[in-house]
């Protein structure tokens, strides 16, 4: 599968590790030009890019930068991506980082307000999760002690594909309903950070509340 992913910070740095690996095509971007990521280029065979020519042809694209990076991104830059692409959110708003977001800090999901600005529907997914776990806790199926991912999105054809990955990748997942029920991933939530199974994740979307993430944010 040809996959692009911005952001080369742990998340995204892993990913491309982990889906190298796992024979994928991966083109890489971030906002300092492909002639800073050499290392990671050689390192695993993904190919640098631009953010504009990062989604060329991809079937995943995987957006991972700072919440308020998100407006800068290049204008269009899905536009050569594969029809039908599923796009990731695996943002967090965080005020003290990003400055203040008047849509969120009203009660727009994150993912809701990612969509918003770069036009096209996404899937929120690895928000909450430790980047080396992406290199380290990889479980076969049915592994007792494989960690359990939500997954939020509207697409359910988008959302079905990036649970396939994610399986690839050597995790479960939980449905985490659509993206306007995402805020229960957010930060200062229980799942957040949870390493739990199936039913500590669905637990805790369950027993996530607006109030406990405004806190966070404060």
């Amino acid at each position: 599968m040809k996959i692009g992913i911005i952001g080369a910070g742990n998340i995204g740095g892993n990913l491309t590790r982990r889906l190298t690996a796992l024979g994928h095509e991966v083109s890489v971007a971030n906002s300092r030009g492909p002639q800073t990521l050499t290392a990671l280029a050689e390192e695993t065979g993904a190919q640098p890019v631009t953010a504009s020519e990062a989604a060329k042809g991809a079937q995943v694209v995987v957006v991972t930068v700072p919440l308020k990076a998100v407006p800068d991104l290049p204008t269009g830059f899905l536009d050569g991506a594969a029809e039908g692409v599923a796009v990731i959110d695996t943002g967090n708003y965080y005020p003290q980082r990003d400055g203040r977001i008047a849509a969120i800090e009203d009660g727009l999901a994150e993912s809701r307000w990612t969509e918003q600005q770069i036009g096209h529907p996404v899937i929120k997914a690895f928000n909450g999760t430790y980047a080396q776990d992406i290199l380290d806790r990889a479980r076969p199926q049915g592994a007792a002690d494989r960690l359990v991912l939500p997954v939020a999105g509207d697409d359910p054809t988008a959302k079905q594909a990036v649970r396939d990955l994610i399986d690839e990748l050597g995790f479960d997942t939980v449905d985490g309903g659509g993206l306007d029920d995402s805020w229960r991933q957010q930060p200062g939530t229980p799942v957040y950070g949870n390493r739990g199974g199936v039913d500590a994740i669905t637990k805790g979307l369950a027993e996530a509340s607006p109030e406990r993430t405004a806190e966070f944010r404060a």
